[in-house]
Formats: C-alpha cells, sequence, structure tokens
C-alpha cells in the first residue's frame, strides 16, 4: 500500500509502506497484581532481557510516549513510526483510556505499558527497533519502561530518559556525541550521552535485543536538531496535543 503526502508537522510521510496484520504483542503476565507481586515480576523477567544484538541497518524505527491526567485518572499514549534513515513518518497511533494504578516509583512499566501496548496493537507495520521515553535496564531490579516492553513486544527497545532514575556518574563533555557511563552497584546499566551540544543530556540504556554501544549509536542516528531523538520527539508531540485537545 503507497502512502504520500506531508505531514502536519511539516515532515514527508514515507511514500512507500508495506503494510502487515499488526503489531503482535505476547502477554507475559497480568498487569491487575499487587505491589510486591510487581517487583517480583520485575525480578523475573529481568533474568529474560537480551542485552546483546546489534541493529544494523533498521527500516523502521518507533518511538513511544505517554502522559497521564493525575486528576481524571486517563492516560494517553503515542506510537510514532519513522522510515530509516530519512526519519519520515510512516505511521502513527494514539490511545487515550483510563489509568488507574497510582505512580510507583520503580514501577513505572505497570501503570504505563498496557497503554503502550494498546497504542502498538493498533499499528499496521510492525518497526525494527523501538525507542522509549523512560529506563531501559537502568532500574534498580534493571527491567525499566522500555526493558518491559521490549519482552511484550520481541523486539528491539532502547531506553532514552530525560532524568536519572538510579545509579552515580559525572557529566559528559559538553559536545554532541560526548559520554560518560552511568553505574549501578559498579556496574555500567547506561550512558549519559549529550545528544545536543551544550544541553542536558540524556540517560540511555539498553531494554532488550539491543547493547550499550547499539543503544547510543542508534540513539544519536535518531537525533536530528533536537534534544530528543525524534522517534520519541514526536511521540511526545502527539500526547501533549492530544492531552490539550480534551
Amino acid at each position: 500500500m503507497a502512502m504520500e503526502g506531508i505531514a502536519k508537522n511539516g515532515l514527508p510521510i514515507a511514500r512507500r509502506c508495506v503494510y502487515n496484520q499488526g503489531m503482535k504483542v505476547i502477554r507475559r503476565h497480568d498487569w491487575r497484581v499487587s505491589t510486591s507481586e510487581a517487583r517480583e515480576i520485575q525480578k523475573e523477567l529481568a533474568g529474560e532481557v537480551s542485552r546483546t544484538g546489534s541493529i544494523t541497518s533498521p527500516r523502521l524505527i518507533a518511538g513511544v510516549d505517554i502522559s497521564v491526567n493525575r486528576w481524571a485518572k486517563t492516560g494517553t499514549a503515542a506510537v510514532v513510526v519513522l522510515g530509516y534513515p530519512g526519519l519520515e513518518i510512516v505511521e502513527t497511533k494514539v490511545v487515550t483510556d483510563r489509568i488507574e494504578l497510582p505512580y510507583i516509583p520503580g514501577l513505572l512499566s505497570f501503570r504505563e505499558a498496557p497503554l503502550i501496548l494498546a497504542a502498538c496493537e493498533e499499528l499496521k507495520v510492525t518497526p525494527d527497533l523501538m525507542l522509549v521515553d523512560g529506563q531501559g535496564i537502568a532500574h534498580p531490579r534493571r527491567l525499566g519502561l522500555a526493558s518491559h516492553l521490549g519482552l511484550f513486544l520481541d523486539i528491539p527497545t532502547i531506553g532514552c530518559a530525560k532524568s536519572r532514575l538510579c545509579g552515580t556518574f559525572d557529566l559528559p563533555p559538553r559536545l554532541k556525541g560526548g559520554r560518560t557511563p552511568l553505574l549501578l552497584n559498579g556496574e555500567q546499566v547506561g550512558t549519559v550521552l549529550r545528544t545536543r551540544t551544550g544541553v542536558k543530556p540524556l540517560f540511555v540504556s539498553p531494554g532488550h535485543l539491543c547493547d550499550q554501544i547499539g543503544a547510543v549509536r542508534l540513539t544519536l542516528a535518531a537525533t536530528t536538531r533536537y534534544r530528543l531523538p525524534e522517534p520519541t520527539r514526536l511521540a511526545h508531540q502527539l500526547v501533549t496535543k492530544a492531552r490539550l485537545a480534551m
């Protein structure tokens, strides 16, 4: 099926896209669990996360983001799929629904992942890689949102968080591409990365089926002139627009 035109944000839409039967989600567990059960699930699934994988030439890169209205107890999740390396829009999906679980540090994926996965299930294409506005293995139990989503979607994922959840680090050099390791109990769980000269760094960590080097390389490859990689930046724009329209 061919697609062509210009998106509202000025980016060109992909001219050719082969649709499949939609993105598949592997139901690994129920989301309605107690706090103690959630932590045990994280510990168990962390052992299944793959920290290896070389993604050399992805065709489609997705970005996901979510915005939660804690007063209305609703959330809006967006997934944006871009062609690579041109970063042209191929497909977008936005889903809004109720979110009952309160924010609990370290258990963010139990609050946000169900809605993100619902948006992913609406896709007609399957991305080769997903960038997530959240943590990968840079998590106390090594299972942040990006890692959790990777296990449910069975695709490589990378956490591109705007803030640190855990670990220690030195500030990276100010130039774009400057980096320092993010350490947790002596183990490197991520990279503190400058995606733009002179701006705050991102906290990049492998989610699933990706290594540290690949996570940094692909994050930089998907970043244009902004601080955020283009897939997650556009997903953020979509959820912000949807929230303001409500």
